[in-house]
């Protein structure tokens, strides 16, 4: 299993920056991988475009040597769980998400059983703040201290890595040891806009807190210039590493 340290060289820096390919055609995505060039080479594909043909395009993206991230963020019943990502593993993605309840995560371990998938488990979305989880009913817990249950839930669970803000990293980070991922949405470049974030931080920031792999979409695909504004950010996550 490879980039499973918070290590990992700056030279793999485009292999801790994931891309998301929020659009809902197979062809924008495809427009996008190819504007984004050689800056880019893992990406993430979640409900609008997998609903869309995305899966099969991720078959595309692995066969041209690319990562590629299924964020469906599984949850049902333990055996639709675990025979769901069983399929999934097949395809050859590197990353999965599953919602991050004990019953669901222990079902996705089952099911990638001895492939490279790798399960990541989310703890709280991005765009919840505590006003969210109190009108979701999780009142009066607050969303860092739910993302830390959670967390430590995953750990003894064995799950590969975690999904959470990079505000919680650091502390994900200490529950978790070295030797997992930390993937952090919600990123976004000094002077972007926040969107949908609630629990947002620049990619210097998550990268110093102990994240070893950023999703951004927005800041780079709705950019003039695709391929510019991922390598913007991956010179940023550069220096902080060697920071």
């Amino acid at each position: 299993m490879s980039l499973r340290t918070v290590s990992t060289p700056v030279e793999d820096m485009r292999e801790r920056l994931i891309i998301g390919l929020d659009v809902s055609t197979v062809e924008e995505a495809r427009a996008i991988v190819e504007r984004v060039g050689d800056a880019g080479a893992f990406y993430k594909i979640g409900y609008q475009l997998a609903y869309a043909g995305g899966l099969e395009f991720a078959r595309e993206l692995i066969g041209q040597g690319k990562k590629v991230f299924l964020d469906l963020k599984l949850h049902d019943i333990a055996n639709t769980v675990e025979q769901g990502v069983r399929s999934v593993a097949r395809l050859g993605a590197t990353f999965l998400t599953v919602h991050a309840y004990p019953q669901t995560m222990r079902a996705a371990m089952q099911g990638k059983a001895e492939s490279s998938l790798n399960i990541l488990a989310v703890t709280v979305l991005t765009s919840y703040d505590d006003s969210d989880l109190e009108e979701a009913g999780y009142a009066p817990v607050p969303a860092a201290e739910l993302v830390v249950r959670r967390a430590k839930q995953a750990r003894d669970i064995g799950i590969d890595g975690i999904v959470c803000a990079a505000p919680e990293a650091q502390r994900v980070r200490a529950i978790l040891g070295p030797d997992r991922f930390i993937v952090t949405p919600g990123i976004r470049p000094a002077g972007a806009e926040a969107g949908d974030q609630k629990r947002v931080v620049t990619p210097a920031d998550a990268i110093r807190a102990g994240a070893t792999h950023l999703v951004v979409a927005r800041p780079i695909i709705k950019a003039a210039d695709p391929r510019a504004a991922a390598q913007a950010i991956l010179d940023e996550m550069s220096q902080a590493r060697q920071a």
